[in-house]
């Protein structure tokens, strides 16, 4: 793995908790129950 992939991967893997926190704030929804809300 390269440099650039390891921070492209971090960067990403922050701005998924970053929605993931901001849309739980606006719905009252945890992040669990937004990821198992899709497949129910």
């Amino acid at each position: 793995m390269s440099l650039y992939t390891e921070r492209l991967n971090g960067r990403m893997a922050m701005l998924g908790l970053t929605i993931g926190v901001s849309v739980e704030a606006f719905t009252g929804k945890g992040i669990l129950d937004q990821v198992f809300g899709l497949f129910s």
